[in-house]
């Protein structure tokens, strides 16, 4: 299992997601570790971690190539089998939100389920998924607050001078925010016209996509140097401190 644990650490895979991945307690996990042949692990485990890395059996796992699109693919992989294993569970015990939380959680979660079932479409589907990731990005960019916000004073909910985050850049993006839609509703804004701008737009997120991966190869390639150099092959409770404080100095002789 040493050749496994490395190419775990090197794509910077965690022991609690890999466990919540395979639908087992981490100490599980470890005891499947400890053997040797994965042929002795249950069929069900053994099967999902040889998908996770897209291989057919252990043999091939010294040929494996840690490419910046192998790190996404399996992170893909990844993701969706840990979702999968929780169930995809609604939220069922509300304790620790006070009533008017409780009350907004409720009605969030009734909606959604109401539009799910009467659109069979993958329009409505579609949607919640954005909606879902831009739910896990509204900490990291305050535009996506605004974006609410306009919205919700667009469609007669809320105050127009209602500012409940930053007013003066909300001010300012509620103003750019009317003019763009203004422009959309009255048929200023014509495909043709927009072309070169839009092609700048996927250029941008392209180039961000680029920056993300060169980023994530770069930690992965700064931990597994951490780890060589104190002699451990993978990040644990006892020795994260330490590795984090090696990839901090590593990254520093580079400065």
């Amino acid at each position: 299992m040493k050749e496994l644990n490395v190419v775990l650490t090197e794509l910077g895979i965690s022991k609690v997601r890999l466990a919540k991945y395979l639908g087992v307690s981490r100490q599980m996990l470890y005891n499947y570790l400890g053997i040797e042949d994965i042929n002795n692990w249950p069929k069900e485990k053994a099967a999902k971690l040889l998908s996770l890395l897209n291989i057919e059996d252990m043999s091939e796992i010294n040929n494996i190539k840690i490419t910046g699109e192998y790190i996404i693919e399996v992170e893909n992989r990844l993701n969706e089998g840990v979702k999968d294993s929780s169930n995809k569970e609604v939220i069922a015990d509300l304790k620790g939100f006070n009533k008017k939380e409780q009350e907004l959680l409720s009605d969030i979660i009734n909606l959604l389920k109401e539009k799910l079932a009467n659109d069979k479409t993958k329009n409505t589907y579609n949607t919640y998924v954005y909606l879902y990731q831009f739910l896990q990005s509204m900490e990291t960019t305050d535009e996506l607050k605004y974006i609410l916000a306009y919205m919700s004073k667009s469609l007669g909910f809320t105050d127009p001078m209602e500012f409940n985050f930053n007013k003066d850049k909300q001010f300012i993006f509620e103003s750019i925010m009317f003019s763009a839609m203004t422009l959309y509703n009255n048929g200023g804004a014509s495909k043709n016209k927009l072309g070169e701008s839009h092609k700048r737009f996927v250029q941008n997120i392209e180039q961000k996509k680029e920056e993300k991966l060169s980023r994530t190869q770069e930690l992965n390639t700064v931990k597994i140097q951490a780890l060589k150099e104190l002699g451990y092959t993978e990040i644990s409770e006892d020795n994260a401190k330490e590795v984090f404080e090696k990839i901090a100095e590593i990254q520093s002789r580079k400065v």
